[in-house]
């Protein structure tokens, strides 16, 4: 392995991980020595990269540092290109068009024999069932980024109807239907909600009182407890 593929590597694996993480640990990944590690930290942060940490404490890469393209793999292109092709197929017609452009973006920044490899791969995404949602998905899920409230009218499977103030932290995608996944203010809990039993949504401008992030560790937490969530 070249030494700018080691550096490379390092910074991906340092991406990977959101805490510190010890020479000891990169090493282990990287199978390369400690002192190897502490050596290439020094390299990268003399070239500019905002590693945070010390020797004996560990290592965090900061927010900001774009990598160039030119670190995907064949295997990694294969599988964000994938991805995007599902979302085009199964999402709500705004982030269908995201995923294209993103696609659209990846490919265009590739250098030619990798572009070659994209444009001709593979790797396709099988036909999609339809969704009947009533509703535009676009507004929940600026409500889910913005933190704010939303009010439903909302249909169970047996038919009754119900109006709900619900906390939004999530999305949740299948092959056939859409979940909205949220706290909500009638039951006390944290309910799912198919899209395609939602009559009407409205986004409020009153925030949620709790930090998504803080809500959706305890729905994890939840989920994690149980079997019957849907």
């Amino acid at each position: 392995m070249s030494r700018a593929t080691r550096l490379l590597d390092l910074l991906q694996a340092l991406r990977r991980h959101r805490h510190p993480v010890t020479a000891a640990t990169l090493a282990g990944e990287l199978a390369v020595s400690v002192r190897t590690i502490y050596r290439d930290i020094a390299s990268l942060q003399a070239q500019g990269a905002t590693i945070a940490g010390e020797a004996g404490i560990g290592y965090v890469l900061q927010p900001g540092l774009l990598l160039p393209p030119l670190m995907f793999s064949a295997d990694e292109i294969d599988a964000v290109l994938l991805g995007l092709r599902l979302v085009a197929d199964r999402a709500d017609p705004g982030l269908a068009l995201a995923a294209d452009n993103a696609a659209a973006k990846i490919t265009a920044v590739l250098p030619a024999d990798r572009r070659d490899a994209a444009e001709t791969n593979v790797l396709m995404a099988g036909p999609a069932a339809p969704v009947s949602d009533q509703i535009d998905i676009g507004p929940l899920r600026e409500a889910i980024r913005a933190e704010r409230k939303i009010d439903l009218s909302y249909r169970d499977g047996d038919g009754a109807a119900s109006e709900r103030v619900v906390w939004p932290i999530a999305l949740s995608m299948f092959n056939t239907v859409r979940v909205l996944i949220g706290w909500c203010e009638l039951r006390q809990d944290f309910r799912h909600f198919r899209t395609d039993r939602i009559a009407v949504v409205m986004v409020g401008t009153a925030p949620i009182p709790r930090r998504r992030a803080v809500l959706l560790r305890e729905w994890r937490g939840q989920l994690a407890a149980t079997t019957d969530r849907f």
